[in-house]
């Protein structure tokens, strides 16, 4: 299964190297730009839109708080659970990476030495891309967009053949999908419980300080067997 794209005549190669091209016209500073967006860039900017539509979540607060944080938790999980489906796929098509079998190419970054196919950054990038859709449309549509030139420059990059990304999103794209229901199910009726937490509750929705102790009064009049209503008797 290693030999995907084993000659030149190959449109993913040829369009390998149209891409590939790109970097070698490019001046260096740009090449170490897209060097650092394609490895950390683009990943970090997709977990920083995740973080900021949670803090806007939980600051609204709301009766869908809750399931809004639940799928917000989903993107990240979604993210580790294409990557680990990713592991025996790579390890059942054992593709080289480009640079392996193609000379001439532009390779912005060195240590690349396991296999090309599925491509994990497309993966994980798109994972979290479709999972914050999921959550958020406004959110989500700048998110694919981020997604899909994380794809691009990894073949800009040298290091991932055109059809690697597109395995890669598909991949990404199909877990966070198809995986949801079974995730809100689970995940829903945690950040529930978690909101209701008197310690924990600002993690899904922002309380005011005299409603929150209001919350912490409860939760101890319950645990000593007296609600309000019994203390009101009982004055």
């Amino acid at each position: 299964m290693a030999g995907l794209a084993d000659s030149g005549s190959n449109p993913d190669v040829d369009l390998l190297y149209d891409i590939n091209g790109l970097a070698k016209a490019a001046p260096p500073w740009f090449d170490h730009v897209m060097e650092f967006v394609g490895e950390y860039g683009v990943l970090f900017g997709l977990l920083g839109m995740v973080l900021w539509c949670w803090w806007g979540v939980r600051k609204r607060g709301g009766p869908d708080a809750a399931s809004s944080v639940a799928a917000l938790v989903w993107a990240p999980l979604a993210a580790g659970v294409a990557v680990l489906v990713n592991v025996p796929i790579r390890g059942f098509v054992e593709r080289p990476r480009p640079f392996n079998d193609h000379e001439g190419l532009e390779v912005l970054v060195d240590g690349k030495d396991d296999f090309s196919f599925v491509s994990d950054h497309a993966t994980l990038c798109m994972a979290l891309a479709v999972g914050l859709f999921l959550a958020n449309r406004r959110f989500g549509l700048v998110a694919l967009v981020l997604g899909l030139l994380g794809g691009f420059i990894r073949v800009y990059m040298g290091v991932h053949y055109p059809t690697d990304v597109v395995g890669g999103l598909a991949l990404g794209t199909a877990v966070a999908l198809l995986l949801s229901p079974l995730a809100m199910a689970l995940l829903t009726p945690l950040t529930r419980a978690v909101e209701r937490s008197p310690k924990a509750g600002w993690l899904v929705a922002a309380r005011p300080q005299g409603q929150r102790r209001r919350v912490a009064e409860r939760s101890r009049g319950r645990a000593a067997g007296t609600g309000p209503e019994e203390r009101d008797l009982a004055a």
